[in-house]
């Protein structure tokens, strides 16, 4: 048996999520069933991240154990070609110690989440990003994401379906930046919870409005309770862009 490590690109719009669901199509499924086909094994593929539906990845780890002798150049270009149609792709994979784990390996987790600032309709990135009319004021953004820096009780930012034994994270980078029309805010933690992200983007999104003053982020923080968050931001501009091993 031989351990493979990859490294995933997908598009989420077709999918539930990362994980396998019973009531729709996820992208667990569709790398397992091309891996059965191109091994006959059935073959079980671990994430250092469970993204939610709709929500993408550029470079999501996974791993999965073969039975059979394959080279990772072969095993990555076998899956390719079975897992088409669905809009994934393995842009790399390596054998890794059979103690490696792409899940509890990871100490470190990034997203980017990506905000077109425009009056005009999305053609091209239409459930790639997410359109916000109103002028952001991103330095505003910064001011309020600098708060959330560091280790806190993240209640008001996560779902009432997480399933973590904890709220405490530490936030390590929450960065906001634009680029003409984009805004990008980038996120980087050991481990986020359920929602963490997008609840976060949504209440920075409403202190570039002009809607909540940075404080208001801060008191939200403070207040540990989800009715206190403003606004949890669609998956649609939700990125997964690295995981860090040691």
């Amino acid at each position: 048996m031989t351990r493979f490590a990859l490294t995933i690109e997908f598009d989420g719009r077709p999918f539930m999520g990362w994980q396998r669901q019973d009531h729709g199509p996820s992208v667990q499924q569709a790398l397992e069933d091309a891996a059965h086909e191109v091994t006959g094994e059935d073959v079980l593929f671990h994430a250092a991240g469970r993204t939610d539906a709709g929500v993408h990845a550029q470079a999501m780890r996974a791993h999965c154990e073969v039975e059979k002798d394959f080279t990772p150049f072969r095993l990555m270009e076998a899956i390719n070609a079975r897992v088409r149609p669905n809009p994934v792709a393995v842009l790399d994979c390596e054998m890794v110690p059979d103690d490696w784990h792409a899940r509890f390996s990871c100490v470190g987790r990034s997203y980017e989440y990506r905000i077109v600032n425009r009056r005009a309709p999305l053609t091209f990135e239409q459930g790639l990003a997410w359109r916000v009319i109103q002028p952001l004021d991103e330095a505003a953004m910064q001011e309020a994401a600098n708060h959330l820096i560091g280790r806190h009780d993240f209640t008001t930012f996560r779902s009432a379906h997480c399933q973590a034994d904890s709220p405490l994270r530490t936030l390590d980078r929450l960065e906001v930046r634009r680029e003409d029309e984009r805004v990008y805010v980038v996120a980087e933690a050991r481990s986020f919870l359920h929602h963490q992200v997008r609840s976060m983007v949504g209440c920075l999104k409403l202190v570039g409005e002009g809607k909540w003053s940075p404080q208001d982020v801060a008191d939200a923080l403070a207040a540990r309770e989800r009715q206190a968050l403003g606004f949890n931001a669609p998956p649609d501009g939700l990125y997964f862009t690295g995981a860090k091993y040691l």
